[in-house]
């Protein structure tokens, strides 16, 4: 493949990845914004005030929106947030094998002289290995705390940059982190999210009852994506700034004081 095709190539698909990932992070944030008016409206419902819905004013209109405990249409008239998460993912992984897999940019043989073939495998087993710790950590005692969970996530991620730093390059090594974090986050929305998701509609649709627990599990994973997709943008841009970041001699510790910072601005964010 010449230069010049690699090079349009990988405009083409970063462009592709951005926008879709802008997409994803935009609903993401948009629900988590909204689900926190409507536990105000139940603040102020319960103080006997008149308070139903969200009015919002965009382009060239009102919008009133009602979180609804039943399903009043039919499960085809149900709108689905999914593909722009699995657009987001399908796009930084070929952005990933062009770059790094079949590029130049994953091994440094002043950090460590290994083949790339064990570049690759160490690189793709640390995708599949980061969402099975993750996925077992929630499963576990460790997701009913939140502090538990945000120790251990800071544990992992610690565990991770440094073992990830003394393998790959630098540029390499960041963008992995972040490629976990997009790895976990899109598995939680098609593995966790959706699956809840489909039940609730299959039980509102059958006129029954659906299982408390299926919402609050949807909600959580949903919470963690907002938690990670910060830092992960953080981590994609770093390519950007490698004195500041992946270059420095202090690079692990400046990975994960991004990846705390990220966490930090996530929970600003999500109280606004």
């Amino acid at each position: 493949m010449s230069s010049a095709i690699r090079e349009w190539l990988n405009l083409t698909v970063r462009w592709f990845h951005v926008f879709a990932g802008i997409m994803w992070l935009g609903q993401t944030y948009y629900f988590t914004w909204l689900d926190r008016q409507f536990g105000r409206l139940e603040k102020k419902v319960a103080a006997s005030e008149t308070a139903s819905a969200v009015w919002m004013v965009h382009s060239g209109g009102f919008y009133s929106v009602e979180k609804q405990e039943s399903l009043g249409v039919l499960p085809q008239q149900v709108h689905w947030f999914r593909w722009e998460a699995l657009m987001t993912w399908l796009g930084g992984m070929v952005l990933l094998v062009l770059v790094y897999y079949l590029g130049d940019g994953l091994i440094d043989p002043d950090v460590a002289d290994i083949p790339k073939q064990a570049g690759v495998a160490i690189g793709c087993g640390t995708l599949v290995a980061g969402w099975f710790i993750y996925d077992l950590a929630v499963r576990s005692p460790l997701g009913r705390s939140q502090a538990m969970f945000a120790g251990f996530g800071l544990v992992m991620t610690a565990a991770m940059a440094w073992g990830l730093m003394h393998v790959f390059s630098g540029r390499a090594a960041y963008i992995h982190v972040g490629a976990i974090f997009g790895t976990i986050m899109t598995a939680n929305v098609w593995f966790s999210i959706l699956p809840a998701q489909r039940k609730m509609v299959a039980a509102a649709a059958a006129g029954e009852k659906f299982d408390p627990s299926l919402g609050a599990q949807a909600k959580l994973r949903s919470k963690h994506n907002t938690f990670m997709a910060v830092p992960a943008v953080f981590l994609m841009l770093s390519n950007h700034f490698p004195v500041a970041t992946y270059g420095n001699r202090y690079g692990w510790q400046i990975l994960l004081a991004l990846v705390v910072a990220g966490w930090v601005a996530a929970k600003l964010i999500r109280e606004f």
